[in-house]
């Protein structure tokens, strides 16, 4: 079975009309919504706006009362160590996310008015200064 989901849709489909007892395992068949929540993208909430003195912790008993916490993450600059004023919070289930997205969007929290909606999946741009490795490699031109 683990060697049928390695094998292209496009394959899997010419096998099944040629073989009409055949069906792929309904592991190929998921719906796109099943997909994104084993992903965690869908349970996974961005909050915004939240003061410099809001903890992990803090978030995590904030976002708890409405459902089961996997992960509360404020984002910290590298240098100075101090909150950049979001953060991430990730729920068991889509269900408990929304309940808190509806709930907590708008709310106070230490003082300042937080917003919170659905995280987006990680992008990677490679910003930042590129790193130097040393001299350019020689290019031979035959």
């Amino acid at each position: 079975m683990a060697a049928l989901r390695k094998i292209p849709r496009h394959i899997l489909g010419q096998l099944s009309q040629s073989n009409r007892s055949y069906a792929p395992p309904s592991s190929l068949q998921s719906p796109p919504s099943l997909f994104i929540s084993r992903r965690g993208i869908a349970s996974k909430l961005f909050v915004g706006g939240l003061s410099f003195y809001t903890t992990e912790k803090g978030l995590l008993e904030v976002f708890s009362q409405y459902g089961q916490v996997i992960e509360a993450k404020v984002v910290v600059d590298r240098v100075s160590d101090r909150s950049k004023g979001f953060g991430f919070v990730t729920f068991a289930s889509e269900d408990e996310a929304e309940k808190a997205k509806e709930e907590m969007d708008g709310k106070a929290l230490n003082g300042r008015v937080i917003f919170v909606d659905y995280a987006k999946p990680q992008t990677h741009f490679g910003g930042g200064m590129p790193i130097a490795r040393g001299p350019p490699e020689p290019t031979s031109n035959h």
